[in-house]
């Protein structure tokens, strides 16, 4: 590997002033600095962003700004972090994590030192404070979830509303007449995008199919398994013959361990569908159908658009949306 040294004596100056013209922390003249250009081009120093910078290179660094709050639910985010990264490298990129809980800092930090090619941006709020930001910097931005000021930007998810609606029709189709959701937790409604995508598409198609819809949340800021079972079970009582789960992979199994406490069986007392679960349903105690989110499908496209924004054929602002899958397992049943 070539070291900086020989970049200064091949350029006739000291090993500082590489270091200058490379940082940018000092001045160098014109022709010094031309000096220092063709050196690592010849030489093809390049072990840093700066020598990459200097040579007009790409750094092959994506930043993942992804918030980490007291709120975060660790597992699903870390899941969409992994994909991202293993998306990014089989594109030759790395990922510079950024975690602050103030995302929007961290995302500015990083568009001003040009350290990054791209930005990918995962936990989008509805009202995200990244967005503004988004539309004023030069480095390409891509959204791994929609705000709802979308305008101008490229924007990547799984279409929440349809998987929504694609589980209400099948609950509708076999019969079911009540149906209850079982969401996410209450902050969930307020600082991320999807839980009010479902849960407002769902109560829209249940009304338009003519049927009873209920919600419950699992919990104020943290998901309470005691409140999401009391929750699930409270729908049950008031009627509901189906049950959709949107929910963590510990509330779900919760539910469904409490109904099996009281002597129901799924399909046959109950119906159950899973929205958007970026777990496997086949591996709970008892596999039910689902419409997943599968975390790579996301981050491989948003990954793709992040590459191409770089070209010369960039994406058009828009909402890339992932469509939903149906996977039966047969616990909807259908009612006489």
């Amino acid at each position: 590997m070539v070291k900086i040294n020989e970049v200064a004596k091949a350029a006739g100056v000291s090993i500082s002033t590489v270091s200058y013209a490379l940082s940018g922390k000092r001045p160098v003249s014109r022709s010094t600095r031309e000096r220092i250009e063709r050196a690592v081009d010849e030489l093809g120093y390049s072990p840093n962003a700066g020598a990459r910078m200097l040579a007009g290179r790409r750094t092959q660094i994506f930043a993942l700004t992804e918030p980490l709050r007291t709120d975060t639910h660790a597992p699903t985010h870390m899941s969409f972090v992994l994909a991202t990264a293993i998306a990014a490298r089989r594109n030759d990129y790395d990922i510079l994590l950024l975690t602050d809980e103030q995302a929007r800092d961290g995302m500015s930090r990083v568009a001003a030192s040009g350290l990054v090619d791209a930005i990918l941006v995962l936990d989008v709020a509805p009202d995200d404070d990244r967005v503004p930001l988004a539309r004023a910097i030069a480095t390409p931005t891509i959204f791994i979830g929609v705000p709802d000021d979308s305008d101008g930007l490229v924007c990547v998810d799984l279409d929440f509303e349809a998987a929504a609606r694609m589980a209400v029709d099948r609950v509708a189709d076999a019969g079911h007449r009540r149906i209850g959701l079982v969401g996410q937790t209450d902050i969930a409604y307020v600082k991320s995008n999807f839980p009010p995508r479902v849960r407002s598409a769902a109560r829209a198609r249940a009304a338009e199919r003519g049927m009873h819809f209920d919600f419950r949340s699992s919990g104020a800021v943290m998901p309470d398994l005691v409140e999401v079972v009391r929750a699930a079970l409270e729908l049950v009582d008031q009627g509901a013959t189906a049950l959709l789960l949107h929910t963590t992979a510990e509330a779900h199994d919760a539910v469904l361990a409490a109904v099996a406490e009281r002597g129901m069986s799924v399909p046959g007392d109950l119906s159950v569908i899973a929205i958007g679960a970026s777990f496997d349903t086949a591996v709970s105690p008892t596999p039910v159908d689902t419409i997943p989110l599968v975390p790579q499908e996301s981050c491989d496209l948003a990954v793709d658009l992040a590459v191409r924004s770089l070209g010369a054929e960039r994406p058009t602002p828009d909402l890339y949306l992932v469509p939903p899958t149906y996977v039966s397992r047969g616990t909807v049943a259908t009612l006489v």
